[in-house]
Formats: C-alpha cells, structure tokens, sequence
C-alpha cells in the first residue's frame, strides 16, 4: 500500500477518547494518533527544552487534534460513511464538540513513517520496560527489558494505553518455558516483550500484511526470530496447540468475537489477556466470557482504558 488517508478531527478533551475509539473501530489499523496541546504545556513546564515552541494560546490548549491512517482500498468510503455516522452519534450525545469540519490529507508510507518519529521516543513502561525507537539513543540500565522497534505503517509503539496495559500485565504473568499467543501483533511489540521476559516460544498472528511485515522485521533486527513465529491470519486462527498467555490488543467488538475461540486455545491455568477495551463495554465483554466458560480474575485501568485478564471458570 502506497497511498495513505490522514482523517483528522479537532475535538474537545471530552470528546477525545470517543472520537478515538470510533477512528480505531472503522479500521484505522495502524493506530490513532492524539496531540493535545494540554499535555506538551504541562511537559514545557516540567521539562528543559532546547528548541521550546511557541507557548499555546489558552484557546488553543482546548482543541485537541485526533488523527488515523486508512488505506485507500474499496473500504475507504463505507470507512469514511462510518466515521461521519460514528461522529453525529457522539454529537447527539454529549454535544457540540468539533472545531471546524473533518479534515483530509494524502500521504505516502514513506512520508507517514516519518512523521511517527516526531512523536515516538524512548518510553519507559511498567517496573522495568523500555521502547526505544530505532533512531533513538538510549543507556539501558542493568534490569532494563529493552525493546526496539520501528513502528513504521503498524500499530504499536507502546505509548498508547492500551499497550501499556498489555506490557505490564505480561510483565505480572509471564514465566520462564511460558508459551505465548499473539493476536493482532500489529509493530510486534508484545511478542518481543513476551521474549525478552523470558517466554519460551510466541505464536504471533495478524490479519494485516504490513503488521505482518513490520514485525518481522523488527523481531529479526532484535534477535528473537528463533523464538517469535510471526504469521499473517485471522485472531486465533493462525495458531497451533494450547497457549500459557494469550494477549490480545485490539478492539472490544472483536474481543467478544474471539472469546468463543479461547478455552480450547488456553491452557487449563493459562490467562487470557485483553485491551483494547473502554470503560464501558467492560460489562459486555465480562458476559460475553462469562458464557464461554471464562471468568474476569483482574482488571486495570489506564484513563478510561482497561486491561482484561481472564481465566478458565472452576467447575
């Protein structure tokens, strides 16, 4: 895929996270990205700069700018009817909350890869996990788990709630000889953290041939490819035998399609993990486990994110 669709919207804070959730849910696969003026002030204020940008005007610490990637395929324009049928039905109801209309930019994988290097750096996750983007320097310390990557045209840098969650729940639960399924692997960066905890083997699936691609490469250049087997496939499809760790970050509709495949994939002590997930589908996805014989043991939030962990119900 050459051709790239920037969909952007300027929305209020309140808005931001249902815009967000509504961009990932009509296929932006490879990640939304948010820029909040808000945050890079309070950074300003806590931070030494040495190019400091100008200082926001305080209208302009109000508009949020949410962005996605979409492929231009067949399904762009369902995509695009998606988006403004998605945005009326936020609107009905919480309000007005666009700054102006929505707004469209080409952009080629080459251009788009780079412009992620603006806003990707070197981030620190849970106790002891670092993302290092490729470009970047970085002094590990001793008891670093250091995970490089280019995302390039895939979703997963790690800064995202929902990646986040995932990472530290794999940092509780993952153990030496652990076997690991991946599902919708997108930059790879689960499967390598899974890896660099110690796991044994990961089985890591995605249905998109870029995530496919891009994290092949990025588990070649870490030296994990012996033990990470990246495939392209549809959610659990894609694997074979019984996993101790199934992680899954993705979105909560398809979470709940994935659930039925699970207790014949996980281990009878295994743990399913999931993100993806907002606040209020968590009651939805708790029954849709429920009826397949999994029961919810943890949940963890990040801002209205949460992160899922389940296991096979005692009879």
């Amino acid at each position: 895929m050459d051709e790239w669709l920037e969909v952007s919207v300027k929305v209020t804070h309140e808005a931001v996270e249902a815009v967000a959730e509504l961009l990932r849910e009509t296929g932006a696969r490879n990640g939304v990205l948010i820029e909040d003026p808000q945050l890079l002030e309070e950074l300003r204020e806590h931070t030494e700069w040495e190019l400091c940008p100008p200082k926001p005007s305080d209208k302009e610490l109000e508009v949020v700018t949410v962005s996605a990637f979409y492929p231009e395929d067949e399904e762009l324009q369902p995509r695009l009817a998606r988006i403004d049928a998605g945005l009326a039905a936020i609107e009905s109801r919480i309000g007005a909350f666009r700054f102006g209309p929505v707004l469209f930019r080409k952009v080629s994988e080459q251009d788009w890869a780079n412009e992620w290097k603006q806003y990707f750096h070197v981030t620190h996750v849970g106790k002891h996990i670092v993302i290092k983007p490729s470009w970047e320097r970085y002094d590990a310390q001793a008891d670093d788990v250091v995970l490089e990557l280019d995302p390039g045209m895939a979703f997963g840098t790690g800064t995202h709630p929902t990646t986040c969650l995932c990472l530290q729940g794999l940092e509780e639960i993952i153990r030496p000889d652990t076997v690991v399924f991946d599902v919708g692997t997108g930059s790879g960066i689960l499967a390598m953290a899974a890896a660099k905890m110690g796991a044994r083997q990961i089985k890591a699936v995605d249905i998109d041939g870029v995530a496919v691609r891009t994290a092949k490469e990025n588990i070649a250049k870490a030296g994990l490819a012996d033990r990470i087997d990246v495939k392209q496939g549809d959610l659990l499809h894609g694997t074979d035998g019984q996993a101790d760790v199934i992680v899954a970050n993705i979105l909560a509709d398809i979470i709940i399609q994935l659930l039925p495949d699970v207790p014949g994939k996980l281990k009878d002590d295994g743990v399913f993990l999931a993100s993806g997930i907002i606040d209020e589908y968590l009651d939805d996805v708790t029954r849709a486990a429920e009826r397949v014989g999994l029961q919810v043991t943890k949940v963890d939030h990040i801002k209205d994110w949460l992160g899922i962990q389940m296991k096979k119900a005692r009879v």
